[in-house]
């Protein structure tokens, strides 16, 4: 199970920051580094005692392993229409009813489903499922996000 979220919230940091790469650096490059410091950070999350540094590391590999697999597989406008569905679904979204996007050019698509609001410290929060396809194969993640100050949403 822990194996299971750390690969699902490797995944949303890979897809959601895959696009933040710099000059020289790769979609897999991004992938990697984005995906292993949410796997780092998850896997700290759920160890506990001597085993939170074993847990950290095993984080990292996996979410490493899984972001880079995502940031090689999607381009920049797979990115782009994935972001414009999360924030279509977050923001106007209703419960359960899914947000889609499709990329014509390559045939990747996706689901982004809103579920649940709630408020975490006067922020609005909400539940969702994300599911990616890359070629026939789906890549299912399930977190929260929660809107800034600002107006923008953030995975937590």
């Amino acid at each position: 199970m822990i194996k299971y979220c750390i690969t699902l919230a490797s995944l949303a940091l890979a897809v959601a920051f895959g696009g933040c790469a710099g000059p020289g650096t790769t979609k897999q490059d991004s992938g990697t580094l984005f995906g292993a410091a949410a796997g780092g950070l998850i896997g700290n999350q759920f160890g506990h005692g001597g085993g939170r540094v074993a847990a950290t590391i095993g984080g990292a590999v996996i979410g490493g392993i899984v972001g880079n697999q995502i940031g090689k597989s999607m381009d920049e406008d797979d990115r782009r229409r994935a972001a414009e569905a999360e924030y279509a679904a977050l923001e106007r979204g209703r419960d359960g009813e899914p947000q889609r996007w499709r990329n014509p050019s390559n045939g990747h698509y996706g689901t982004f489903t809103p579920r649940r609001v709630y408020t975490y410290e006067t922020r609005t929060c909400r539940e969702y499922e994300q599911t990616i396809f890359i070629n026939g194969h789906p890549e299912t993640m399930v977190g929260r996000a929660c809107r800034d100050p600002d107006g923008t949403w953030r995975q937590v």
